[in-house]
């Protein structure tokens, strides 16, 4: 009979347990500097989760390494239900080019996908190429001769590019920066080319008449600007190439801790006032289960593997 009684009592205590966690304070850790992208996302959510959870929800930045000093933190951390880390679309690209210290897979549970949204391809007004359609068939008619910005080698915003440039046949040479913020300002001023970076950090200079948008690298077109169609549309068939954030947690982590934060943040994404903050930051609510989110960290590793593989791109 012992061990009957014994099931029941567990299965009793399971209710209980959701019901009183969290019962201390909650951390997400930010792998990036205080003031990003990033980092806005998990403090407006850090901060609504406080007040739904009735405990602190605390935002602890570890930058360094492009994220990766953050990440293994939390990927280390005791999987006791009170540690988060926040990751950004960069998190599948590094696999493909570093050495790391952890499995980007096996060693994490994925807990829910925040946002997602498409990146947009802008160029300088002095290109002769008013569309994708045009800058492809400029570039294999004068190749090496277009060059692009991006925030750093092996960055999103330049990996983005070389899947494009891979995937549509063209030579483009790359001028990575040390940022977004310089990589913007040198596309401004005709330093450069073209740069691929969030809708956030281009549209206010497109609308200005700074930059020109060509395309977005979704599979489907800006809500905002709906007269820019997709690299997909413009004969890059099969592109898709979104930027997202998402929380994971360590390995072994209690699914009554998993569950109650998937719901919560389900359950916030819904808002209006969510899906206008995140709107300033250029992107969408997206929630989802932990299964789906895992699915797509797997599918965009892949991605990135095959890209290097494919392009033969180094780490710095």
């Amino acid at each position: 009979m012992r061990f009957p009684v014994l099931l029941a009592a567990a299965l009793l205590s399971l209710p209980a347990a959701a019901q009183t966690y969290p019962a201390k304070p909650v951390r997400i850790i930010v792998p990036f500097a205080p003031g990003g992208g990033s980092d806005f996302i998990a403090r407006f959510t850090a901060q609504r989760l406080s007040g739904s959870f009735g405990s602190q929800v605390i935002v602890e930045n570890k930058p360094g390494a492009g994220g990766m000093l953050g990440i293994e933190a939390g990927v280390r951390a005791e999987p006791d239900g009170y540690t988060f880390t926040l990751i950004a679309s960069s998190y599948t690209v590094n696999p493909a080019l570093y050495p790391l210290k952890y499995d980007p897979v096996n060693d994490i549970t994925p807990v829910v996908q925040i946002s997602q949204g498409p990146m947009i391809v802008v160029v300088n007004p002095k290109v002769p190429a008013k569309t994708a359609v045009e800058l492809i068939a400029l570039a294999k008619a004068k190749p090496g001769t277009i060059n692009f910005a991006s925030a750093g080698q092996g960055s999103i915003t330049h990996m983005a590019c070389e899947l494009f440039a891979y995937m549509a046949g063209i030579k483009m040479s790359h001028i990575p920066y040390k940022g977004t913020g310089p990589a913007l300002t040198d596309t401004i001023a005709g330093q450069t080319d073209l740069f691929c970076t969030s809708t956030a950090t281009a549209l206010p200079h497109v609308k200005a008449g700074r930059l020109r948008a060509i395309a977005v690298t979704t599979a489907n077109r800006l809500p905002a600007e709906p007269n820019v169609p997709t690299l997909a549309e413009s004969g890059v068939k099969g592109y898709d190439v979104p930027i997202w954030h998402g929380l994971i947690a360590p390995k072994g982590m209690p699914r009554v801790a998993v569950d109650k934060m998937n719901a919560e943040v389900n359950k916030l994404l819904k808002s209006k006032d969510t899906a206008e903050q995140l709107q300033t930051d250029g992107v969408s609510p997206k929630g989802g289960t932990p299964e789906a989110f895992r699915d797509q960290i797997r599918k965009e590793i892949d991605l990135w593997k095959k890209t290097v593989a494919a392009t033969g791109v180094k780490a710095e």
